[in-house]
């Protein structure tokens, strides 16, 4: 690669993978709007339904989140009445998040969106081994880029 092709954005690895991530959240907007859920409202109630309480730092570890960004998320899930903020007696800095009956109710609502999601990919040419085998690289880069970034 010559030095004035560097900097073309087609030669750039992380562009694709932003691009696809916001397309990829774009299709989820219209079955959201449906619970009136947001994208990363509804990351974290996946978080929660799959491991209820969560201390706000164990969910912003597994979002990749900064509690800056995580905290007003999470007062608008609140609002919504479908998680409960509680602090530890023992230390009052670090704050529990837990789903409310009607956050867990909300499960029940949200379950068929990942089909929903999937069937949409069913146009793009992947197969469903191509599909597989991107996630499983995605999750691979994932994990080492957060060992990565952890250490500065």
């Amino acid at each position: 690669m010559e030095d004035a092709s560097v900097l073309h954005l087609e030669n750039q690895f992380c562009f694709p993978l932003y691009a696809v991530s916001r397309l990829t959240t774009k299709l989820y907007v219209p079955l959201l709007k449906e619970i009136d859920l947001t994208y990363p409202q509804y990351l974290v109630l996946l978080v929660l339904w799959e491991n209820d309480l969560q201390t706000v730092n164990e969910i912003g570890n597994c979002l990749v989140l900064e509690s800056n960004t995580l905290t007003p998320l999470l007062k608008r899930l609140e609002q919504k009445k479908l998680i409960k903020r509680m602090r530890k007696k023992e230390d009052e800095r670090i704050v529990t998040i837990a789903l409310t009956e009607q956050g867990k109710a909300l499960k029940n609502h949200a379950v068929s969106i990942p089909q929903k999601i999937a069937s949409l990919f069913k146009n793009t040419g992947l197969t469903e081994e191509d599909y597989g085998t991107f996630q499983q690289t995605l999750l691979k880069l994932l994990s080492t880029l957060k060992k990565e970034t952890s250490k500065n």
